[in-house]
């Protein structure tokens, strides 16, 4: 079992729409897995038009709640909580659950035994049924904790899947930036494909995100999505790339194309498969396909 992963480094690249096309045609001969791991943003559904399959909770973490028949109104848990989640109106207190962290200092410091901590079970993650594989997704509700455990728990059901219909390759559509949903998405993983974009952000992200993979020793190519857009700022992203010891795969051009698909709720690769940029994602697979 094999594991490719898709960074960015930042947001906007193309990065799913290269993961979609890679889904298609990587099924073509390989026994896939797919996991989207943005799960602060799961869009990758949106181009594979899956079936739902089954759809289970996740109990992140938790939020204190106040009883108020138990509480004295003595104001410890005010003075204690450092987000102003405590809330004193001319009645009673009350916790005011977006601002509440689940740091449990009201909980420990409450003379009266009046607060309890409720674990929030507002993440949930799904499997799918795609045309190309299973996919394995999730959701992260507004203003909830750390998405980086719920991409763990989302690429260990991915495994469990692979391994019990001996799948070859699970492709991973992980999160942008360098942060904790990418490492939980990355770690483990046998090729990191970084697509990337010829801008002057994409170029600081793309450094950012070689050095993290750097960090936790995760080989890594790299694509240069749109490089119409800029061909002297992509030639010279490429030269950093290979000087860094990172091949380039391929570039892609700039196409409407990739928009009419996507509106079609399809990878460009099926939708347009003679135009240029599917021509030249086939050839990016061939390379990312050997390399694995």
């Amino acid at each position: 079992m094999r594991q490719l992963v898709l960074l960015s480094g930042k947001g906007g690249t193309g990065k799913t729409t290269v993961a979609a096309a890679l889904a298609h045609l990587g099924s073509a001969r390989t026994s896939l897995v797919l996991t989207d791991a943005d799960v602060d943003a799961s869009n990758l559904e949106l181009i594979l038009n899956p079936v739902l399959r089954e759809r289970r909770h996740l109990v992140g973490g938790q939020i204190a709640t106040i009883d108020p028949d138990a509480c004295t109104q003595c104001g410890i848990c005010l003075d204690v909580c450092r987000f102003d989640a405590i809330v004193h109106d001319t009645v009673e207190y009350q916790v005011d659950t977006m601002a509440c962290e689940g740091c449990a200092s009201c909980f420990y410091q409450c003379p009266d035994g009046a607060i309890t901590m409720v674990p929030q079970p507002a993440q949930w993650w799904m499997r799918s049924d795609t045309r190309f594989g299973p996919l394995l997704h999730a959701r992260l509700a507004a203003g909830q904790e750390n998405s980086g455990k719920l991409v763990t728990r989302i690429r260990e059901e991915s495994r469990l899947v692979a391994g019990e219909e001996e799948r070859e390759l699970i492709l991973i559509d992980g999160p942008p930036g360098i942060g904790c949903p990418t490492i939980a998405a990355s770690v483990g993983a046998d090729l990191a494909l970084l697509v990337t974009e010829p801008t002057i952000s994409a170029d600081h992200d793309l450094q950012r995100i070689v050095a993290t993979l750097d960090h936790f020793h995760i080989p890594a190519v790299a694509l240069i999505n749109k490089v119409d857009v800029n061909p002297e700022q992509a030639e010279a992203m490429a030269d950093r790339c290979r000087n860094h010891g990172i091949d380039v795969m391929g570039e892609l051009p700039l196409d409407t194309g990739v928009t009419q698909a996507m509106v079609d709720g399809r990878p460009v690769t099926e939708y347009l498969p003679g135009s240029e940029v599917s021509l030249a994602l086939r050839d990016v697979w061939e390379r990312v396909e050997a390399r694995l």
